[in-house]
């Protein structure tokens, strides 16, 4: 055999057969890596939902605020005419001619009955946005419309908040947070922390006392503004028109309750001095949207109703909506079905209306459902009062919702209006491009955030008032509605919410000056 010469031995054993080794590891090693980061890229969870919006860890919820330029309904099919009308309004805004408002509400709630009125504050928020860009006159800034989730029951509030606060600087110029939703702790917090941070909140259908300012003096939530009146309002308000006799009514309360029915039912028990009856607690679930086994509780409290003295004739209810239909329910199959009785209760009965497991049938005997209601078509149609508001107002709101049906204004989706949700949110965003626009400064197009909450105790009077579809907002020094109208309304056994009469706090609707005395 022939000997090899140094060159070939040098060249093949020192130089190729080794190379071609680590080239052979190499791109094993290649294919490994590559192999990796494929498993872990298929193996990704994405979180994202849309632009702004992610669910958590050991979340299905998609949570945080819907930035993005297209529609975003949050997996809600009944959002989505209302989705898409807000883009297409807010696409058409330039850059540095608007600022934001965030309607925050729990848009993955799981409750059809929130859901309906979800859509209907959306709507309403849109209808506001739509007139403050298109029929104002040329007045600026234009407004950006962004709906913010912090969760079904709240529980990423302190997520979404914390987006919010980040969208106060940039080209996101947020100035107002409207909506909030229930009187809940979870809500509760979300105003303290966005209050804290300077960013104006203007809330929608809350009610409860403690989330509101002025009480004991104080003012825990300053830039906070609010278009509905207090529980303690509502209340003075319901018992007024009813008048009610003492000795003639009974009390039965949600215990330990929340922000809501605590605060309603210290209101309704401050009214009902020298009742025979010490009042009935239930115990609902803590979240208060489930059943529970409060139906059993309801069904031993209407037998004992049933042992009341026959001059009782009136149940006062501080509970939510979901255990006020188990009571009426409850009601229904009372053994004293010849006994005639009136049950009066907060704005939470709204959420009945059109509610499937309601019995209806209990409505038809010897029962009747009496509520405070944010807003109501009617109050403004049927023998107006002369003042706190005025069927021209209402007037301008349902011409908008006529536009809504066609483009380029709609559509948004089916409406409803008894229920109040639709109207509220209108006056809520209304409320905040008010705030917004008076507080620009001379030679300046977006005005500074703190300088939006200092507005509202300046919202009154005949020319700085405004003018709501739910009747006049007044504010007073601490941001709360003054003397508002607040329409009494009975639930109907066809699934309505039928108009009363317009009541008021005061007892009589405010003077044409609309000016809050000193208290």
């Amino acid at each position: 055999m022939a000997r090899r010469g140094v060159g070939t031995w040098l060249r093949e054993g020192v130089w190729e057969i080794p190379l071609r080794r680590y080239l052979a590891l190499l791109l094993a090693a290649a294919l490994v890596t590559g192999l990796v980061f494929a498993v872990r890229v298929l193996a990704h969870d994405d979180r994202s939902c849309a632009p702004g919006v992610s669910r958590p860890q050991g979340s299905d919820e998609c949570v945080g605020v819907a930035t993005g330029p297209g529609p975003y309904d949050f997996g809600q099919d009944r959002l989505t005419d209302a989705a898409k009308a807000i883009a297409r309004e807010n696409a058409r805004l330039k850059p540095g001619s608007y600022v934001t408002v965030a309607l925050m509400l729990p848009y993955t709630s799981g409750s059809p009955t929130m859901l309906n009125d979800i859509q209907h504050q959306l709507q309403g928020a849109y209808l506001a946005q739509y007139q403050a860009n298109h029929d104002s006159n040329g007045q600026s800034p234009q407004i950006r419309l962004v709906p913010a989730n912090p969760g079904a029951t709240g529980t990423y509030w302190q997520r979404t908040v914390d987006q919010l606060a980040r969208m106060t600087t940039g080209t996101d110029t947020l100035r107002a947070v409207a909506g909030v939703g229930q009187s809940t702790a979870a809500n509760k917090a979300a105003v303290a922390e966005l209050t804290r941070l300077h960013i104006p909140v203007i809330g929608s259908s809350i009610t409860s006392d403690d989330l509101a300012n002025g009480q004991g003096g104080k003012d825990p939530y300053p830039g906070l503004a609010r278009v509905a009146p207090t529980n303690t309002d509502e209340a003075r308000a319901l018992t007024k028109f009813a008048q009610l006799k003492q000795g003639k009514a009974l009390l039965v309360y949600d215990n330990p309750g929340d922000p809501y029915t605590t605060t309603l039912q210290k209101s309704f028990a401050a009214l009902l001095k020298g009742s025979r009856y010490e009042p009935w607690p239930f115990t609902p679930p803590a979240d208060r949207s489930q059943e529970g086994t409060t139906a059993n509780t309801f069904r031993q409290i209407t037998d004992l109703v049933c042992d009341t003295d026959p001059g009782t004739d009136t149940i006062l209810f501080a509970g939510r909506h979901v255990q006020l239909r188990q009571f009426i329910n409850a009601l229904g199959a009372r053994g004293c079905q010849d006994r005639r009785f009136t049950v009066l209760t907060g704005d939470e009965a709204s959420y009945l209306t059109y509610e499937k497991d309601l019995n209806r049938d209990a409505l038809r005997h010897n029962l009747s459902v009496l509520f405070t209601s944010l807003a109501h078509p009617d109050a403004w149609v049927k023998s107006p009062p002369a003042t706190g508001g005025s069927q021209a107002d209402f007037t301008t709101l349902q011409t908008l919702l006529t536009s809504a049906e066609r483009s380029p204004v709609g559509p948004i989706g089916s409406v409803a209006l008894d229920d109040g949700q639709l109207v509220i949110g209108y006056d809520a965003v209304r409320l905040a491009v008010h705030g917004i626009r008076e507080a620009v400064q001379p030679g300046k197009a977006v005005p500074a955030l703190a300088d939006v909450g200092l507005q509202w105790p300046q919202v009154k009077g005949r020319t700085l008032r405004v003018n709501g579809a739910s009747g006049w907002i007044c504010l007073d020094v601490h941001g709360n509605p003054y003397d508002k109208a607040v329409p009494i309304v009975e639930l109907t056994p066809e699934g309505s919410a039928r108009f009363v009469r317009v009541a008021w706090p005061e007892g009589k609707p405010p003077s044409p000056d609309c000016l809050p005395p000193a208290t």
